[in-house]
């Protein structure tokens, strides 16, 4: 019994046959004699997507800008210009109305003027924005002072809007009359700088806002 042999005859399967499947399965963690390379697939269509999308967020930016500088330029010069006096007047008294006569509208020219000087500065770093859309420092630092010109303007705007409601009703209790019938040309110029000081606060916020989209 020693000298016997067996043999083991071993069926192949018709897959095997046709050369479909391998004989010997390939070890784990082995290699093989032809390697395959990863294909890397690009998400180019979704960043270029949004490229455009940023890029049309700074122009519309830069185009407001420039609407900002138009409405705090107007508000500054037409508070600034504002003067008027009566043709009529007494031996002591000539009745004169100047914006230089209350603080608030000489802060209001001020801080106009600051905003509009400001939006004009801004405007090279808005458009390095449509360069390099992706850029998030200039989008930073332009959200931050936009901030702070909102909060210049307001208080600029709000401190005016309360002298010219006084000039238009007066105040009974504080003994205030109202001015805006006997100088109509003043009031309706300060109503006017006043008016285009809020659109200039509208355009602001609205900068702040498309800037954090654009982050």
């Amino acid at each position: 019994m020693e000298g016997d042999s067996t043999a083991i005859n071993i069926m192949e399967t018709p897959k095997e046959r046709k050369g479909k499947a391998p004989l010997l399965a390939a070890p784990p963690g082995g290699s093989t004699s032809s390697t395959t390379k990863p294909v890397v697939v690009q998400p180019f269509a979704a960043a270029t997507k949004g490229g455009r999308y940023k890029r049309g967020l700074a122009v519309f930016d830069v185009v407001l800008r420039l609407a900002g500088v138009a409405t705090a330029l107007a508000a500054a010069i037409a508070m600034g210009s504002t003067d008027q006096t009566l043709p009529f007047f007494t031996q002591f008294f000539q009745f004169q109305a100047n914006y230089d006569d209350l603080p608030a509208f000489t802060f209001f020219v001020i801080a106009n003027a600051i905003t509009a000087s400001y939006l004009v500065l801004s405007i090279p770093i808005s458009i390095v924005c449509i360069v390099r859309p992706h850029a998030i420092k200039p989008r930073v630092v332009l959200m931050f002072f936009d901030t702070v010109m909102v909060a210049l303007t307001t208080a600029a705007a709000g401190g005016a809007a309360s002298i010219v409601y006084l000039a238009h009703n007066g105040n009974s209790d504080a003994n205030w009359p109202a001015i805006c019938q006997q100088f109509n040309d003043f009031c309706q110029k300060v109503s006017g700088a006043v008016v285009a000081s809020f659109l200039s606060v509208v355009i602001l916020m609205v900068l702040v806002v498309l800037s954090a989209f654009s982050l």
